[in-house]
């Protein structure tokens, strides 16, 4: 009876150990994935929402490192050479502000992660401000009407998910 127990110890061990690496593989941090919108880990979760900031999102992953629960946001493409994009920052902003309403803490950093490299980025009280402005014109200019797409490009265009709500859809 000990050696079935030790075999099953082993064979536990073994097994979290391939997780583990699989995690690194990914690119994600150690920790435990709470949330995945990949469909790759497990079922898709339901979006995070903010009545606070009416704001819902999806963020690929989200990991509880300790009292911590880190953001990653996964992109195909390869990395700007001079940092992540700037709407994959507001983009991981908007997942910090929903993680800090949703489990009632503020993140520290989360992670735009690009085919070829990561970036770790501090969620500061600066980059919420920013984010924060942002929101504010964006929603007075889709008040006044003036909000128009921002891109002439179709396959942009075609993986939206409010093209057919938008009257300047390219496709």
């Amino acid at each position: 009876m000990i050696w079935i127990a030790a075999l099953l110890i082993v064979v536990g061990l073994i097994v979290l150990g391939f997780g583990r690496r699989a995690q690194v593989e990914a690119g994600l941090p150690i920790g435990r994935v709470i949330y995945a919108d990949t469909g790759d880990w497990r079922a898709i979760e339901k979006p995070l929402f903010s009545i606070t900031y009416r704001l819902v999102g999806k963020p690929d992953y989200l990991i509880r490192r300790g009292r911590q629960v880190i953001p990653i946001e996964v992109k195909s493409s390869s990395a700007p050479s001079d940092g992540p994009r700037r709407s994959h920052l507001l983009q991981l902003a908007i997942y910090c502000l929903l993680i800090q309403e949703h489990y009632h803490q503020r993140p520290k950093y989360g992670i735009v992660k690009y085919a070829d490299r990561s970036f770790e980025v501090d969620y500061t009280p600066e980059l919420e401000s920013h984010l924060l402005d942002v929101l504010d014109a964006m929603r007075n200019d889709l008040a006044n009407g003036i909000a128009h797409r921002s891109h002439a490009e179709p396959a942009r265009c075609l993986r939206c998910g409010v093209r057919s709500a938008c009257s300047e859809s390219l496709v």
